[in-house]
């Protein structure tokens, strides 16, 4: 066993990921399975000892999970083993409503091909916290891995293999309105991105009379030689087809589909930050459900501003939805999400679903009877249009120095008075005219983000730029 095994498995915002063939590997995945299990036996003995086992379509996921079963079996874990492919979500609702003391998904999200990683998801069918990962990462490498192989553990019963998605898919048809649904002609194109999304959004709207177009829609590890990530850099055949065919919507899921991002006709993108605005208003006008809203402190100026209006506690968190869960575990939570795209509403997990977000959009034109660009101008007319941009440096072994670079802040920014900081996670610079500056590191890549929101688009780009010049300039 290597002994810098801490080094190379490392929770992060949302699970372990590494590189396949480099840090990820069978070895790994057993050692921090056989962590997993040394933390269920120590930490949840009271708990009936099932665990739900998932994975995407990366290169060798299936075997990743078929290894973490083998190893859970091999100490006296009864498991479920997905039959094939299946989005973050899937797990995650199935760990919630059929009583597994832990969900294992084998996935590294919207990360490039060349990675894989390994999610937890709690009783809740929330993302594992730190008080979950930091006990795991404790438990490495202290217990001989123990293994069974998978036909043994199938004959004792210990391993079934289970096609998962059908009771999740039969939960989001009586999640939605389904009567109200079945009356709309709305067309949808929908890219997943070569995921593990595929498929499901027919499923759902079978019934209806509601049109869907798939594209990227086979098994491609390499994703296509795109980052499996629903960012408007990597949607430009998405946003050419918007432009150019007569879809009523366009919606776009991440690698294992916990993610969303959306396009309306003529190309015009939707950003996950008005996504969240659009789920907000949908769920608490439409549905008249009661709740709190949570967004990050990478969020939108906009949510605050919506909140004010419906009367509504904002809650505000660290980067990650693992916060949002907790929050959406404790606290009634109309709706929760994150910058990079991933939306949890009341009533369902604790946890983002880039499928049922984009279900929600659709449901949202059908109450209204609007199309999405109607419903889009309405929100920028109510509530001010927001120019929201990110960018990221790539550090290498350059670790970001928070605090360095808070030393070094000058007073303005682009002749920009600041306003406020807040650094409680990364670096928020907020300004008089109450747009703004963000700096963080990554917490699953050698990375530092830099996000800007202005009124103005020009104005969030050279904020991104100022953003970036600021952490050259410190090292």
């Amino acid at each position: 066993m290597h002994k810098d095994i801490k080094q190379q498995i490392k929770f992060g915002t949302d699970g372990w990921r590494g590189v396949i063939g480099d840090n990820f590997t069978f070895e790994n995945v057993r050692i921090v399975t056989q962590a997993v299990c040394d933390y269920i036996h120590k930490e949840l003995a009271d708990t009936n000892k099932k665990v739900v086992v998932g994975y995407d379509t990366r290169f060798l996921s299936d075997k990743f999970a078929q290894t973490t079963a083998e190893v859970l079996a091999g100490n006296g874990i009864e498991v479920t083993l997905s039959d094939k492919y299946i989005p973050t979500p899937v797990v995650s609702f199935v760990t919630k409503t059929d009583g597994y003391c832990l969900g294992i998904m084998i996935t590294a999200s919207h990360n490039p091909a060349e990675f894989n990683g390994f999610k937890i998801k709690n009783a809740q069918g929330g993302s594992a916290d730190a008080a979950i990962t930091a006990k795991v990462e404790e438990l490495l490498g202290q217990s001989p891995v123990r293994s069974l192989p998978l036909s043994e553990a199938k004959s004792k019963g210990l391993v079934k293999i289970t096609r998962l998605e059908d009771k999740y898919i039969k939960f989001l048809k009586s999640y939605l309105n389904m009567k109200l649904l079945k009356a709309s002609k709305v067309k949808i194109l929908q890219d997943v991105m070569y995921g593990s999304g595929n498929g499901l959004l027919e499923k759902v709207l079978s019934a209806t009379s509601i049109k869907t177009e798939i594209m990227h829609n086979e098994i491609n590890p390499s994703f296509g030689g795109v980052r499996p990530e629903p960012v408007v850099e990597n949607l430009g055949e998405m946003i050419s087809r918007m432009k150019k065919e007569k879809f009523d919507l366009g919606l776009v899921l991440d690698g294992d589909a916990d993610r969303i991002a959306a396009v309306e006709p003529k190309g015009l993108f939707i950003h996950p930050q008005q996504i969240l605005a659009l789920l907000f208003l949908h769920l608490k006008e439409d549905r008249k459900w009661s709740g709190g809203v949570v967004k990050t402190i990478a969020g939108t100026v906009m949510i605050d501003k919506i909140a004010k209006k419906l009367g509504v506690k904002l809650y505000e968190t660290p980067v990650g939805f693992k916060y949002i869960s907790r929050l959406m575990e404790k606290e009634n939570i109309l709706v929760g999400g994150e910058e990079a795209g991933g939306m949890g509403v009341k009533n369902y997990i604790p946890e983002r679903d880039g499928t049922l977000a984009g279900l929600l959009l659709v449901e949202m034109m059908a109450y209204r009877k609007k199309n999405i660009s109607q419903i889009m101008r309405g929100l920028e007319k109510e509530f001010g249009k927001y120019y929201y941009t990110r960018d990221e440096l790539k550090l290498g072994e350059v670790k970001f120095e928070q605090e360095k670079i808070l030393n070094k802040l000058p007073a303005k920014i682009l002749n920009k008075k600041v306003a406020d900081i807040k650094s409680y996670d990364g670096i928020k610079i907020i300004f008089e005219d109450e747009d703004w500056l963000m700096l963080r590191g990554s917490g699953t890549e050698p990375i530092v983000r830099v996000y800007a929101e202005a009124k103005k688009q020009s104005v969030a780009q050279k904020l991104v730029k100022e953003g970036k010049k600021i952490i050259l300039e410190s090292y």
